[in-house]
């Protein structure tokens, strides 16, 4: 990670002064600001069918920040799951998801609260789709890996910690339209639907989430499929 990076934010306003503390609990990675190195995904993020935005743009100084890189070898697409589980809000429509929920947390769950800086995927549209239909043992753990590699999938940089929110700096903000970005954001959304349909039309002898739960399989399980970002 670059020592000074340069950081994007898609919001419908223009945010000088991020404040920490604030935003929802229930996003991804917890409480945080909710960034991407690429300004075009900001601005898809930033817009909606009925409002434009805008793609905020800051300077983040890294020295001294503790990060943690949920995309590198270190982590398999599990330490993901069990994170978004932990924060999102998913709809638990079996027994087996609900206790699939709890032993995510507690074999690949991560304390993100540690750390001043996040990186790792977003989970809008689709991609949470996936993830819910794992937590509901409707796909394997190999399809979603797949699932995952779709539609030109995001990654988020997300400032955590009152010490991090301090290192950024605002540069300016370009206005996101959304008869561009928004028709852009659903077809990148449409293209990974379609490729998703198609591997659910695949047998699959892999592992569903209730396979690992009785296997007892844990983080460094050579079945675990590897980071897509490897």
């Amino acid at each position: 990670m670059d020592k000074i990076m340069t950081v994007y934010h898609g919001s419908r306003q223009i945010v000088e002064n991020p404040t920490f503390g604030k935003g929802k609990k229930n996003n991804d990675f917890g409480f945080g600001f909710y960034c991407t190195q690429n300004e075009d995904l900001a601005k898809e993020w930033a817009v909606s069918s009925l409002h434009n935005g805008f793609a905020n743009r800051y300077s983040l100084d890294t020295e001294h920040l503790t990060v943690l890189n949920l995309n590198s070898s270190d982590y398999t697409i599990l330490n993901w799951i069990a994170v978004l589980v932990e924060h999102r809000l998913f709809a638990i429509k079996t027994p087996v998801a609900n206790r699939a929920k709890r032993y995510l947390i507690d074999n690949f769950g991560i304390n993100v609260n540690a750390y001043d800086i996040i990186t790792g995927y977003r989970a809008d549209d689709s991609y949470f789709d996936y993830a819910e239909a794992f937590l509901n043992n409707s796909i394997t753990v190999e399809q979603l890996a797949r699932a995952m590699q779709l539609g030109k999938l995001g990654e988020q940089i997300v400032v955590k910690s009152q010490f991090a929110f301090s290192k950024l700096r605002f540069e300016g903000a370009e206005v996101a339209d959304k008869q561009t970005w928004y028709v852009l954001r659903k077809a990148r959304d449409l293209q990974a639907n379609n490729l998703y349909f198609e591997i659910l039309e695949e047998e699959s002898d892999g592992l569903y989430i209730q396979d690992i739960m009785r296997g007892g399989i844990r983080n460094n399980d050579p079945r675990i499929p590897g980071n897509i970002f490897e």
